[in-house]
């Protein structure tokens, strides 16, 4: 049966109709309270926030689909009392606002943004800035956080919490946002199907992207830079990694990539420079690490036990202190078509591809892991001699550790 289009627009006009938008400004607007905005409104309705100063803290939204939205100088304050907003409502919207000064607890996650069991939500262009917590989202999913900026005060981890948090939600897109001076940037706990690119997380104190049993996500354009360590993948699998950056994550324990537990992922056209390690990796399985680049890390790779059929491939290791780092004698990974600027074989036939294997762990990487002060030798001839001596007739490291086809000329893509 067919509806009359004249009918079909009676329909949309009845809907339009039915929700408003309301003002809040501090003198001659609909509303003076945002809370009070909020209460008077019903689902489909917009609360407009005019620039001003909004001393409000604990705003609840319980059951309403609301668009809310500021203007540049819109600022809520909380000072220091609980959450900004707290939310559990679907097809919510919230854009264009500042939100500072949120309490820091010991008990409490309090945040700017609190969303719970949240459907198909947008945060967008939302600055934060003395943030606790800054968007904490829990058992929601379709969402999109984009383009906003988080910032923190605090001094250590126990009085700092996550520029975004997301625990048990699916599909969520991260984009373009500023995270720093966090405890983490941004957090994923049980969550699934994520999409998260094009975002810059810095000076974070702990980790700049952390994901904890969380599968299938996707990150991608990110960079990473000076953090305590740039991302950490733990207990995770199907984890995609693409054309990120990592620099500049320097410490005693640093890294830019932490891969504790994970299976089957894959890291392509990422870019490790100036960290203390650049990919550390302790029980991974079934991971291909192709066309990236290593360049000036004190590490490139550092494996550790239980770490099984990998495949190191068309990678560039560049001018690092050591390529690659293992803890015991045995090998089931693969390493071919590899650049290694420490490479000093030759090309007769001009293949591209160098005559002679390459081992690409050095005797004295192995010194280094047992006995760290050790590394005071690192210039000198005598440890030149013993890591050739171990090239010659392999003894510590795994004699099946070899690029059997190095390349001569630097992989691009």
């Amino acid at each position: 049966m067919k509806i009359p289009f004249c009918f079909l627009l009676f329909i949309i006009s009845i809907g339009i109709a039915s929700s408003q938008t309301t003002t809040v400004c501090n003198s001659g607007c609909d509303f003076t309270s945002i809370q009070t905005a909020v209460d008077s409104s019903k689902s489909g309705d917009r609360i407009f926030i005019k620039s001003g100063l909004y001393k409000e803290s604990n705003i609840i939204i319980y059951k309403k689909s609301l668009h809310i939205f500021g203007e540049e100088g819109t600022i809520i304050d909380t000072q220091n009392n609980g959450y900004g907003f707290s939310v559990e409502a679907t097809d919510i919207i919230i854009k264009k606002l500042t939100i500072k000064n949120i309490e820091v607890s010991y008990t409490k996650e309090y945040a700017a943004i609190l969303l719970f069991k949240s459907y198909d939500f947008e945060i967008e262009n939302i600055t934060v800035e003395n943030a606790f917590f800054g968007f904490l989202i829990q058992k929601s999913k379709d969402g999109k956080i984009h383009n906003n900026i988080i910032s923190g005060e605090g001094l250590a981890e126990a009085d700092s919490g996550n520029a975004i948090h997301l625990w048990h939600c699916e599909n969520i897109k991260i984009t373009n946002n500023d995270v720093r001076r966090m405890r983490d940037g941004i957090y994923l706990e049980f969550g699934s199907n994520s999409y998260i690119s094009d975002n810059y997380s810095t000076e974070n104190m702990r980790y700049g992207l952390h994901f904890m049993f969380s599968n299938e996500n996707f990150y991608e354009n990110n960079i990473f830079e000076a953090n305590g360590a740039g991302v950490a993948v733990m207990f995770s699998k199907k984890i995609k990694m693409y054309n990120n950056i990592f620099k500049k994550n320097w410490g005693t324990a640093s890294y830019g990539i932490l891969l504790k537990e994970i299976n089957d992922a894959e890291l392509k056209h990422n870019i490790f420079e100036d960290n203390t390690i650049g990919i550390n990796a302790d029980g991974t399985n079934r991971i291909t690490y192709t066309e990236n680049t290593f360049k000036n890390n004190g590490y490139a790779i550092k494996v550790h036990g239980a770490c099984y059929d990998n495949i190191y491939s068309k990678n560039n290791f560049l001018y690092n202190s050591f390529d690659l780092s293992y803890s015991g004698n045995l090998n089931s990974n693969k390493f071919e078509n590899n650049y290694w600027s420490n490479y000093t074989g030759y090309d007769l036939d001009k293949d591209g591809i160098g005559d002679i294997p390459y081992r690409p762990v050095k005797l004295f990487s192995y010194l280094v892991n047992r006995t760290p002060e050790s590394i005071v030798l690192l210039r000198s001839l005598f440890i030149d001699i013993i890591d050739f001596s171990e090239k010659v007739s392999p003894v510590f490291t795994p004699k099946n550790l070899i690029d059997n086809q190095p390349l001569m000329t630097q992989v691009t893509w």
